[in-house]
């Protein structure tokens, strides 16, 4: 049977995020934006996650707290309370759903549960990238279950490798989306000087002392906006204290995320792995910013060198900041590194994608 455009506006699409969207996160964000754009194209969404103490601006049901699991270089906040779990358990159980999208089949607690609870078709998106030794334990004990998945989708070739290493089969590369609008027409944060901004967790994998190494060689007059916060927190503040052109914002709203894009010169991504897909690159490029990135595989996926980004060599803050001074000394540079960036961010809307994945919806409950 093959299903029209407007058959799942009648039909029931639970969403189950296994982190807690009361923390910032790359999974997290896509989640949300992905169940917004298909609400606004009609379709009844159910967005299950933990959200901690978070009052969400979006409609979701919090299943309740996370616990923060350390994995992958960064710290989790999954929702492993057996409360949680078992209020994910009720509400997969209670609601008539027709159809399930889990993100991130092999994350321990949510995704075990609704893969053993759930009868209906379960579409199953992979962000991960790298395989760790707990992973891939979880990942062997889940591969049964897995087979439940009626269609494996991964965000990057580089998610799906990770992901066909525990458990095999097929895999369809989907991307991630951007709200190009938000980002575009947000108003720009004020400022006084030319901006370098970072955006990330302040853990070893994003390479932020990278970054702050590298400010102490930028010869132009610039100003360092860090956002964003983490276990090196303390120490980065302690260490670069003398640092002045380096203001720490700590951990922004949405809406300032978008003002502070808007308004810097130039992103600077200087993560050193564990990136499945870049989409605070797609973010910048939508918001027009210069990009200057690590040249790590995720990124390579989204940004291409000296097209939407300049991509340096991760772990050396001398490539960076000579990186970061090309592109705030030479205008036509930045101009076209802009012009690309925003050409590539609505290639990858999120709006599009959401047609996309309810076209998937539509193969596998027919």
């Amino acid at each position: 049977m093959t299903l029209s455009a407007h058959s799942l506006i009648d039909v029931k699409i639970a969403v189950v995020c296994p982190y807690s969207l009361g923390f910032p996160g790359g999974v997290q964000s896509q989640v949300v934006g992905l169940s917004e754009a298909m609400r606004a194209q009609g379709h009844e969404v159910e967005l299950l996650a933990p959200c901690d103490d978070l009052k969400p601006p979006y409609e979701m049901i919090c299943l309740g707290p996370s616990l923060r699991l350390h994995a992958n270089g960064s710290v989790a906040p999954t929702g492993l309370r057996p409360t949680t779990l078992v209020n994910l358990r009720r509400e997969l159980r209670g609601n008539n759903f027709d159809i399930v999208h889990l993100h991130e089949p092999l994350a321990p607690g949510p995704s075990l549960v609704t893969l053993a609870t759930v009868d209906k078709p379960i579409v199953g998106t992979f962000h991960r990238q790298g395989v760790s030794v707990p992973y891939l334990a979880f990942g062997r004990i889940m591969s049964p279950l897995a087979r439940r998945l009626a269609l494996r989708v991964a965000v990057s070739v580089e998610a799906a490798s990770t992901a066909k290493k525990l458990i095999g089969g097929e895999f369809r590369v989907l991307g991630n989306g951007v709200d190009v609008a938000r980002f575009s027409n947000s108003p720009a944060w004020p400022k006084q000087k030319q901006t370098v901004l970072f955006l990330g967790r302040h853990e070893a994998r994003k390479g932020l002392v990278v970054l702050l190494e590298a400010v102490q060689l930028i010869k132009s007059d610039v100003e360092v906006w860090i956002a964003g916060d983490g276990p090196q927190s303390p120490e980065l503040h302690r260490r670069y204290a003398k640092l002045d052109n380096v203001a720490w914002l700590g951990r922004l709203s949405d809406a300032e995320v978008a003002s502070r894009l808007r308004a810097a010169d130039v992103y600077v991504a200087s993560s050193l792995y564990g990136e499945s897909f870049g989409v605070v690159l797609l973010e910048a490029m939508a918001a027009k910013c210069a990009i200057v990135a690590s040249d790590i595989p995720g990124y390579k996926e989204v940004a291409r060198d000296g097209v939407e980004a300049v991509l340096t060599e991760p772990g050396s803050s001398v490539a960076l900041a000579k990186a970061i001074d090309n592109v705030l000394s030479d205008d036509t540079l930045r101009r076209q590194l802009v012009s690309n960036g925003l050409e590539r961010a609505e290639k990858f809307s999120v709006e599009t994608l959401a047609k996309t994945y309810i076209q998937a919806f539509e193969e596998c409950i027919g």
